[in-house]
């Protein structure tokens, strides 16, 4: 794709391996690869390669978290971008049968005027792959009440809600998601094993977290794998699934992940299974696909 533009990328991209170093160069080296996604049907192609990998890994399932100012960033409406990665998760499912559902991600690093703009466009646009709403971006600005009333508007519109939090901030970070926004997943939570009455919190509420440990090794929140909280997690009770987040930029994929999980983490093919059931159950999909997907996860 830099080669089609006449972009260099070398300073992020170099010997197949994206290049970066701490969380805020990892921003910088997402946003620069991103860029080379320029017309609605580069961001097509996108949607159904990706789609179309994990669906050869054995895939059934995928929701992706989708971002319009990538496409006003490459010239696209809000629209345009929407239209061409339904495009492709339908050029996918055509092609593999695989599932998925689009999550609105508002910038916060953007500030909380973005994140609500958001809101209200995923909420307005009209698109019905679109089930969820997520804030992404870094975890250190500004203060999640900042943001609470973009969650409130995605709500009110019957979206599902999901937040980052508790990964490069502590536990303080979840609570603060826990009580502002109620939302129905955490993006990762994993620090919140630093506070075990929130442990106990989150086994109680049932809030699913959506657990990336490829990540959180690649970014250096714990040292390895066998340091990851995970594992304490599930035996407390706490609803977790597993993630790839990111997958390029961590070289890592879902198949991956759950490998991982099971060869360096010690979980038992039965406790990976019932983290997909975890996965299935908080999905954001209607009750007749979510039904689909038990009885495919069963064959």
């Amino acid at each position: 794709m830099a080669d089609k533009y006449g972009l260099d990328l070398s300073a992020y991209l170099r010997d197949g391996r994206y290049r970066w170093h701490d969380f805020s160069s990892f921003i910088a080296c997402y946003a620069a690869i991103a860029n080379v996604f320029r017309s609605e049907d580069d961001f097509a192609a996108l949607a159904e390669a990706y789609l179309g990998e994990l669906a050869a890994e054995g895939t059934i399932y995928s929701e992706l978290f989708v971002s319009p100012e990538q496409g006003l960033a490459a010239g696209l409406s809000r629209d345009g971008y929407m239209q061409a990665i339904s495009a492709g998760i339908a050029a996918a499912k055509a092609k593999t049968g695989i599932e998925c559902r689009m999550v609105m991600i508002g910038e916060r690093h953007m500030g909380p005027e973005q994140v609500e703009g958001a809101a209200r466009y995923a909420v307005s646009c009209g698109f019905p792959l679109l089930t969820g709403f997520n804030m992404a971006g870094d975890e250190r600005m500004g203060r999640v009440a900042d943001y609470a009333r973009a969650f409130d508007i995605a709500r009110d519109g019957g979206l599902k809600l999901t937040i980052h939090a508790g990964e490069v901030c502590g536990p303080g970070s979840v609570r603060d998601a826990l009580d502002l926004v109620r939302p129905d997943r955490i993006g990762h939570g994993v620090r919140a094993v630093e506070d075990p009455e929130l442990v106990r919190r989150l086994a109680d509420e049932g809030v699913v977290l959506e657990v990336c440990p490829g990540s959180n090794v690649a970014l250096s929140v714990y040292p390895d794998f066998h340091s990851h909280p995970l594992r304490q997690l599930f035996d407390a009770g706490v609803q977790v699934t597993l993630n790839s987040d990111d997958p390029p930029f961590f070289d890592t994929t879902l198949a991956r992940e759950y490998a991982v999980a099971e060869s360096e983490m010690g979980f038992s093919a039965g406790e990976i299974a019932t983290m997909t059931r975890t996965a299935i159950a908080a999905a954001f999909v209607d009750e007749t696909t979510r039904a689909k997907l038990y009885t495919q996860l069963e064959r």
